[in-house]
């Protein structure tokens, strides 16, 4: 029998949660060609510009702590932190994880997410979370994420960021290939969890939450971001990682 654990009081079946966490992972595999790759990249960029295993992690807008999980086990004496709006997530995340990584809410739009984060990590990373913020809070994020980050510390983006010096290809990869299925596959992901009696309360402010945001959709060339990272007093910025649209800048604080 299923045991049950308590997440932002609300009772979650554990291997249900897993569960829910697997189906997510296959969703977002069809956002983001080759996830994996990414996640080994940043990993294998940490340890070398370190020397050794980044001790504090703050990994935002990281839904329900896949990311996080495998970053915790990776770097066992390391503390991940992962922060998200989402009550949803953030109860599956707690409740497949069991205290491996601390979960917290917040909200990238203001600043105050600093202060429940706090500061002094090794590394931050932000995976297919700021297109959903608008330009100027995009700017913000990177003065806020300096300021979380230890001197020499790692900020990695990732999300749709082409590459201006190739309009002709970028406009050909747009839309992507599987991106249609990908939005079905999302729908169908929500529709599901939808129906669980246990997440109602979660899922009524999970709704309130989103009720006045509208999607923003913000995508700019990694030039862009580059420049905001360079403005915000990062020492060093650019691309990382690319597939098609999609990239990964990095910048050292």
């Amino acid at each position: 029998m299923a045991t049950p654990t308590h997440a932002s009081g609300i009772v979650l079946d554990r291997h249900q949660a897993v569960r829910w966490r697997e189906s997510w992972a296959h969703v977002m595999g069809r956002f983001v060609p080759h996830l994996a790759s990414l996640e080994e990249t940043l990993c294998r960029a940490t340890e070398a510009v370190r020397g050794r295993a980044p001790g504090r992690v703050l990994d935002l807008g990281g839904g329900p702590g896949l990311l996080a999980e495998r970053m915790a086990r990776r770097w066992t004496d390391a503390a991940v932190t992962l922060m998200d709006i989402d009550p949803v997530l953030l109860a599956l995340a707690r409740s497949a994880l069991r205290g491996e990584v601390r979960a917290l809410e917040g909200d990238l739009s203001v600043p105050d997410w600093v202060d429940r984060a706090g500061g002094g990590y090794d590394l931050v990373t932000v995976v297919m979370t700021l297109h959903y913020l608008p330009a100027p809070q995009v700017r913000a994020f990177y003065d806020d994420a300096r300021r979380c980050l230890a001197a020499g510390g790692l900020l990695f983006v990732a999300d749709l960021m082409p590459d201006e010096g190739l309009p002709s290809l970028m406009g050909a990869l747009n839309p992507a290939p599987d991106e249609a299925a990908a939005e079905v596959a999302w729908a169908q992901w929500w529709n599901g969890i939808g129906k669980m009696d246990s997440l109602r309360p979660l899922l009524a402010q999970r709704a309130a939450i989103f009720e006045s945001r509208l999607p923003i959709g913000f995508t700019a060339p990694a030039s862009w971001h580059a420049t905001a990272a360079r403005e915000a007093g990062f020492g060093e910025a650019g691309v990382l990682w690319r597939c098609g649209r999609h990239a990964a800048l990095a910048a050292v604080a």
